[in-house]
């Protein structure tokens, strides 16, 4: 058995700690935290009273929350720095980030582009190469906008013709988006300037002219990252114009909450416009003939009751990817000239398994499903026979499959929890695949396992869960376990690397995912079952986890963290305060806490058709229910909690995180830490640098080590 450089630098560092006498002395010590000035704030809900407290910290960027930010990280950090072990984390976590890792290639008329990092840079790099065999140049460094590497590539396309490439930055970790332009052949920028971007692509007319792309208007100074984003308009911007000169494309006046995703077709006839309203897996679908100068928008699809995926069209053929007849998607062809459903015909029928995708590359559909919670892959021909299935390595997550129907080649990934992802070129034709990219990680994937089980919620629902560790870990009942969930937003957890995985199940701990209702893994109903009233689902399912995992003796209380990022951070929030007697630790990161709040920042609102809202008196009841602020009770022994967020979210706003850790440390009667960490200069993630990702996954696992006791 090969050692364990970990292992042996945690035992180190322990030895040391005990001959010192460190540890007994912490444990004595108890934690003192800013105190958090509390005001009187009390909102009415349709005849109840509810007391917001620290209302205050909502405003981010004032002094008073400024000043509460630096003294809770002055706590926290001094906490996390003080244990032991953390430094030999933080030396395997870097060891390990440092590897070569791909993106997906993008091919135009034999040009590729693809992304690159050499292993610790802190964003990665975009390359083009004139072949599969040249020598790639490199053709964007984003670590040259900024010296922390706060400033990502977030977004590139390639024109039709390769020549040119609109790219996006974001800055601090924001969803606004700036994009620029770049002549390919030279590397020069062009001095074309779009701003004020957000939750909007960009796609080029078919002779590379021009972009679409939709905006907000430019917000109020200091609204910026809280102000809510409404009225978005689609755009036509003009190479070489001035983006005040920007074509109004599509806007709706009466229609606040509409957004508009514009994307071309590939034979440049058509302007596909997919109108979403919220975060609902619904939309309509309606188009534009550019082929016919000041032709109308056409509203094909309407009343937001189907989800509709442009795959393609073969002139006025249109085909779609759609639950509309079908929960768990198939592929439908609508005639332009007979638009009417009952002309509609179906090309794939419906699985058993859920389509989640599909392309078209090489005159083929390549169907990427979702069978219990990993992927599969299935070619067809253009009527729906198929042809073939592509094989996969292993129980995984492939990604990709994207092109022209002129392309012979597609390029998809694959990944595992032990897998780090590798890129694969695969000819449609023949079904051949190969090697692109494969990344040389300092571990041995054969030493680790992944079992799915099956158990039962508590309506007898079965629920999946994907179970990792080091192979030949026995069940002793006491494993350290952390156990992560999201369960919204028709959005699935499926395998995947990481590094801070890897290091948490080389220290001996159980890394486990329960695929619960309300994500994408099952189709319409599985999230259905998950969102609105049915919410509560979400929250027995995961406490279902934790108790399959005791009862079957992978760990117990003392050793069970439960982790959750964004809508996992409301679940985490919420089992934290339903069942703070089941947990040994919890990690909310950028949670959606204040469930009563939450839908009067930013993009919020478009979260009303998943959560509901306070201003719907029979939705309040429900939502009241299991906010996590709100649930919160003084007296009560909570498990360690470490609530991260980050002070540039403008996504789930940081007042929500602020709000519940001052609301948490002022309710904890038990002698478990109750600690938040605040990140500087970034967002809800994207973009995040790597040497911030490293920090926090270094905090977040010394932080689970003392908690959970590892050290015994």
């Amino acid at each position: 058995m090969k050692a364990n450089p970990l292992l042996q630098l945690v035992i180190g560092s322990l030895l040391l700690s005990l001959l010192c006498g460190l540890l007994e002395a912490q444990e004595k010590t108890p934690l003192s935290y800013p105190p958090t000035k509390r005001v009187d704030q009390t909102d009415d809900y349709h005849g109840t009273l509810v007391a917001d407290p620290y209302r205050w910290l909502e405003e981010t960027d004032s002094q008073a929350t400024k000043a509460w930010i630096e003294a809770q990280n002055a706590v926290t950090n001094r906490y996390l720095e003080s244990i032991p072990q953390r430094k030999a984390i933080e030396e395997r976590m870097t060891q390990l980030w440092d590897y070569e890792s791909f993106g997906l290639p993008v091919q135009r008329q034999g040009r590729y582009f693809f992304s690159r990092n050499s292993g610790l840079q802190n964003q990665s790099v975009l390359y083009v190469a004139e072949s599969l065999q040249a020598t790639p140049r490199q053709l964007i460094d984003p670590n040259a906008w900024a010296d922390d590497g706060t400033v990502a590539l977030a977004g590139w396309v390639p024109s039709e013709d390769g020549k040119l490439l609109a790219y996006g930055l974001a800055a601090a970790g924001s969803d606004w988006r700036e994009w620029k332009f770049k002549d390919v052949a030279t590397g020069k920028d062009l001095e074309d300037h779009l701003r004020w971007v957000k939750f909007s692509g960009v796609s080029w007319s078919k002779d590379g002219s021009g972009i679409y792309y939709s905006r907000y208007d430019e917000p109020e100074e200091g609204d910026e990252f809280t102000g809510v984003n409404h009225f978005q308009k689609l755009y036509y911007h003009k190479i070489g114009e001035p983006q005040e000169q920007d074509q109004l494309v599509y806007e709706r006046p009466d229609q606040k909450e509409w957004g508009f995703g514009g994307s071309v077709t590939e034979d440049g006839q058509f302007l596909i416009i997919s109108v979403w309203r919220g975060s609902e897996s619904k939309n309509q679908l309606f188009y534009r003939d550019l082929s016919r100068p000041d032709s109308p928008v056409v509203e094909l699809i309407t009343g937001f009751e189907y989800e509709y995926e442009f795959i393609g069209n073969e002139g006025r053929t249109f085909w779609l990817n759609t639950d509309d007849g079908a929960p768990m998607r198939r592929v439908i062809a609508i005639d332009l000239d007979h638009p009417e459903k009952a002309d509609w015909r179906e090309v794939i029928p419906e699985d058993d398994a859920v389509l989640r995708g599909v392309g078209l590359v090489g005159d083929h559909f390549l169907a990427s499903y979702l069978r219990n919670a990993a992927t599969q892959v299935k070619v067809f021909d253009l009527d729906g026979e198929m042809v073939r299935e592509v094989p996969l390595p292993a129980l995984g997550s492939a990604n990709g499959f994207g092109g022209r129907r002129a392309d012979r080649e597609t390029f998809y990934s694959f990944t595992n929890y032990a897998t780090p992802s590798t890129i694969y070129r695969y000819d449609v034709q023949t079904g051949e695949r190969t090697i692109f990219r494969q990344p040389q990680v300092d571990f041995d994937p054969a030493d680790y396992v992944t079992r799915q089980v099956f158990l039962p919620s508590r309506d007898g629902t079965r629920i999946p869960m994907f179970i990792s560790h080091r192979k030949g870990l026995k069940k002793t009942g006491d494993r350290p376990t952390i156990l992560y969930g999201y369960g919204g937003f028709d959005i699935p957890i499926t395998p995947g690397f990481s590094v801070s995985n890897l290091v948490w199940m080389e220290m001996g701990g159980i890394y486990a995912v329960a695929n619960l209702r309300g994500g994408g893994e099952f189709g319409r109903a599985w999230h259905e079952a998950g969102m609105l009233d049915n919410k509560q689902n979400v929250f027995d399912d995961f406490i279902a986890a934790g108790e399959w995992l005791i009862e079957n003796h992978y760990t117990s209380t003392p050793k069970l963290a439960i982790s959750g990022r964004s809508n996992g951070g409301l679940l985490v929030g919420a089992c934290l305060t339903q069942r703070p007697d089941l947990y040994g630790a919890a990690l909310p990161a950028v949670g959606v806490m204040d469930m009563l709040r939450y839908h009067k920042f930013t993009i919020g609102w478009a979260w009303v058709g998943e959560y509901g809202s306070s201003d719907n008196p029979d939705q309040f009841a429900n939502l009241i229910k299991f906010s996590p602020l709100h649930t919160l009770r003084p007296g009560t022994a909570y498990p360690a909690t470490l609530v991260t967020t980050a002070d540039h979210d403008d996504r789930v706003v940081p007042g929500h995180s602020f709000k519940f850790a001052a609301a948490l440390q002022a309710a904890q009667a038990g002698d478990q830490p109750t600690l938040i960490r605040i990140e500087t200069k970034a967002g809800h993630g994207a973009g995040t640098p790597t040497s911030k990702r490293i920090e926090a996954a270094t905090d977040v696992l010394a932080f689970l080590v003392k908690a959970l006791e590892m050290d015994d």
